[in-house]
């Protein structure tokens, strides 16, 4: 893991420097938007609204719309006015009992790692926290912006889990009718409840959807199912793992199959520098063919011009 934030615990005079990590992931399947026919990926153009022109990136800005539809254009300079906090402190407000936080609060947990410096208070901290069974209750700035959070311990390490703003929690707008409820069925609802009891295991519960499109896309992949395209590696910098997990698999089968697992652009420059080798090879084999051919024929004129020779000579001796 990569830590993502660098600051320090503090709570009255003790300070416990830390590193802090995100304990999440997300493992959802991840689907493209993609043309039926040949697999290439569809595309978005920022196109406004009012005169149905492409926008460039450099003239978007940030727009607040007022409930009556009015929308209100925030410069950069509008924006650095607003408060800020670029602190690096989890300040600890109060301890209080975990049992008055309402779970709907939690929003997104991070492991918090001591520095070698502070792994000592860091120890006292998460014993102080277990043997009160509270939670801390901290205010933190993450991403430039002060929010709410907790501290609690999950096994040996110390948690920051950041919390929504209390207006951010919706109050249902319906309401619940109960109805006439019989002693036997309370009876009968307990009995069940009990029957069903046990202890929360994690381990039991799997993702059998994410699985199934796995199992369903490797198989179409073993049988050719498969659309290669320009666009095809992966532009975004977020890597999901189902997806390097079947790029894997699809450059295994190219392999079973005897073609290179390289890019399509690189195919071709492959192919024509093996045509264009034989070719320089046969030139050479050719080239070699004439020399010797030309050596051969000057062999033979000598030995010509040598008997010739010879005859005379044998001719004037004999008068």
């Amino acid at each position: 893991m990569r830590a993502i934030w660098k600051g320090a615990v503090s709570f009255g005079l003790v300070s416990v420097p830390v590193k802090l990590y995100s304990a999440t992931e997300s493992h959802d399947v991840s689907f493209r938007q993609v043309h039926a026919k040949d697999g290439g990926r569809i595309k978005y153009q920022r196109i406004c609204s009012l005169d149905g022109e492409e926008v460039a990136y450099a003239d978007i800005a940030k727009g607040y719309e007022t409930e009556d539809g009015e929308m209100v254009i925030l410069t950069d300079d509008d924006l650095a006015e607003l408060p800020s906090t670029s602190s690096r402190e989890i300040s600890v407000e109060k301890f209080v009992p975990s049992d008055q936080i309402d779970p709907m609060l939690f929003e997104k947990s991070y492991y918090l790692e001591p520095e070698n410096p502070g792994a000592k208070p860091y120890a006292l901290l998460r014993q102080a926290l277990l043997d009160a069974d509270r939670m801390a209750v901290v205010t933190v700035a993450l991403r430039q912006r002060t929010t709410v959070a907790v501290l609690r311990v999950r096994d040996d390490v110390i948690v920051l889990q950041t919390m929504m703003w209390p207006d951010e929690i919706r109050t249902p707008d319906f309401s619940v009718e109960t109805g006439d409820v019989k002693p036997s069925e309370v009876k009968m609802a307990t009995m069940l409840v009990e029957t069903l009891a046990g202890d929360f295991d994690p381990a039991e519960f799997e993702d059998d959807y994410a699985e199934a499109v796995e199992t369903l896309v490797k198989t179409k992949i073993e049988g050719g199912e498969v659309k290669r395209t320009e666009t095809s590696t992966k532009s975004s910098g977020e890597v999901v793992d189902l997806l390097a997990a079947l790029q894997r698999s699809v450059d295994a089968a190219k392999s079973a199959r005897g073609e290179s697992g390289s890019s399509a652009d690189e195919k071709p420059a492959k192919k024509a520098a093996t045509k264009k080798a034989p070719a320089k090879k046969t030139a050479a084999k050719k080239s070699a063919a004439k020399k010797s051919a030309t050596k051969t024929a000057a062999k033979k004129t000598t030995a010509k011009t040598t008997a010739k020779s010879t005859k005379k000579a044998a001719a004037k001796k004999a008068s």
